[in-house]
């Protein structure tokens, strides 16, 4: 029986990868153990349990940025953190640990190493956060979206999706999301959405122009997030929610989405083949930017830097683009020609080869 360690979460685009893989193994083999190991923080301490898997939590330990008493301490709190998952994977047999990125990767990869235990990494952005740059020093078995990431010994896998993405059939999940969301069938949807924690930006121009997008004629499908601060104005064709469990509905029922550029997100769109108009995060390292380029190169969405998305855009480029869906179907289709929709096989299949390497293959990098 063999025992995975999946490290990983903070928000939905570490954990939904990290669940979809975890359901392919349990699917591939009922009899492996499957265990999640996150920060009691993060969006995993609800959707992990949720999902029927066992959350093991350690401390969030961001790495300080500036020079304090925070960076000088950090150091021993790293080394605990990395002795606590070092007796997880001793105590629980872990046979493999797999990592996503997130504050808990870290740690697992360095216990990892310290353990000798095989070590696979995915990595879903154009250009990987510090976690995984760690990782990837000590392991050959590396997944990744984007060809152009740059990360050492790095293999194309795509993005594993969650079973009902990868599974989707939208003409006849349609008629569930409409019910669900209290839609009408006979109006075009446009979901928006800025993540598992909501975009204040985004959701402020969608806000202040709700009456206008309505007014096309479409309705609207505003998922703002955990964190959001803007309230219902109650109009009809307006459905407002802070966080939504069947995401893959309301992908099904999307004609046109408005939303961030995390790679999950442009994943799951163009694998169902949903256009979109991509405002990537401002603050971080810039990989959402790069997350959408692919797609917005095939003209399956649009690229709008987020200082430039407010309601003059809306009322100059998106309402024009309602208007035409013609263009909105082309872009459907471009979309799709650029999603890939078997990432979760691809990067189970490289976990299986981080279990059992060939003979000439050293799975654990010497020290470097």
């Amino acid at each position: 029986m063999t025992t995975y360690l999946l490290a990983g979460g903070g928000t939905a685009g570490h954990i939904n990868p990290l669940l979809a893989v975890a359901d392919r193994l349990r699917e591939n083999d009922p009899t492996a153990t499957v265990l999640v190991l996150g920060t009691k923080e993060g969006l995993e301490a609800r959707l992990v349990p949720q999902r029927g898997y066992e959350l093991l939590t350690i401390a969030k330990l961001p790495l300080p940025r500036r020079p304090g008493r925070a960076l000088l301490l950090f150091p021993a709190a790293l080394r605990h953190e990395v002795g606590l998952v070092r007796r997880i994977i001793h105590e629980r047999a872990v046979d493999v640990v797999v990592g996503f990125g997130g504050y808990a990767s870290a740690p697992a990869y360095l216990a990892a190493r310290a353990e000798h235990v095989p070590l696979a990494i995915h990595e879903a952005n154009a250009k990987p956060g510090f976690a995984n740059r760690l990782g990837a020093r000590f392991t050959h078995y590396v997944g990744v979206l984007f060809a152009s990431t740059k990360l050492p010994a790095a293999t194309v896998v795509g993005m594993p999706l969650r079973a009902e993405i990868e599974r989707l059939e939208r003409p006849a999940a349609r008629a569930e999301a409409y019910s669900l969301f209290g839609l009408s069938p006979d109006r075009p949807v446009l979901l928006v959405t800025g993540g598992s924690t909501g975009a204040r930006s985004l959701n402020r121009t969608i806000a202040d122009t709700v009456p206008l997008i309505l007014g096309t004629g479409w309705q609207i499908l505003h998922i703002a997030g955990a964190r959001s601060e803007i309230s219902d104005p109650d109009l009809p064709g307006y459905v407002l929610l802070n966080y939504c469990d069947r995401m893959e509905l309301a992908i099904a029922v999307a004609d046109l989405a408005v939303s961030r550029s995390g790679a999950a997100t442009v994943s799951e769109f163009t694998a169902v083949g949903v256009p979109a108009v991509y405002i990537p995060y401002p603050v971080g390292n810039g990989e959402q930017r790069f997350n959408a380029t692919d797609v917005v190169a095939a003209g399956g969405g649009q690229l709008v830097l987020d200082a430039d998305f407010t309601p003059a855009w809306v009322s100059g480029q998106l309402v024009p683009l309602l208007q035409d869906r013609a263009a909105i179907a082309e872009m459907a289709a471009r979309a799709r020609s650029v999603g890939v929709s078997d990432g979760t096989d691809r990067m189970v299949a490289l976990i299986g080869q981080a279990l059992r390497p060939p003979e000439a293959a050293n799975h654990v990098k010497s020290d470097q």
